[in-house]
């Protein structure tokens, strides 16, 4: 059995520290990696003290790791451009939409 909190991350569960510009450290569970147009984004859940975020705020950033380095650290840089994280937030809700699919049709499945 898992340590589950209130948002269903468990202890095992992939998480990045980020540093804000204020210099303020935010642990955030890692959602998932999407692309669009041919660019990776990462999609964030930005945790609290006690590993939970209570007001679903997810946060993008561009993804990218270093093919000449597989250990190195991935960079995640800031969307700027208003057109681009607007397609980066349809894609992550079609992603959502299609998570929910698979849940109901695994739910389904095993009926």
């Amino acid at each position: 059995m898992t340590d589950k909190n209130a948002n269903g991350f468990d202890a095992e569960e992939m998480t990045v520290e980020l540093e804000l510009d204020d210099g303020q450290l935010v642990n955030c569970a890692i959602i998932t990696i999407l692309t669009v147009d041919k660019k990776d984004y990462i999609a964030l859940l930005p945790l609290d003290e006690d590993g939970n975020n209570e007001d679903g705020e997810v946060w993008f950033y561009r993804y990218e790791e270093d093919e000449n380095n597989p250990d190195a650290e991935p960079l995640l840089t800031y969307i700027d451009d208003d057109e681009e994280y607007e397609n980066v937030a349809d894609a992550f809700d079609e992603y959502l939409d299609n998570v929910e699919f698979d849940e109901i049709v695994g739910g389904e499945q095993e009926s």
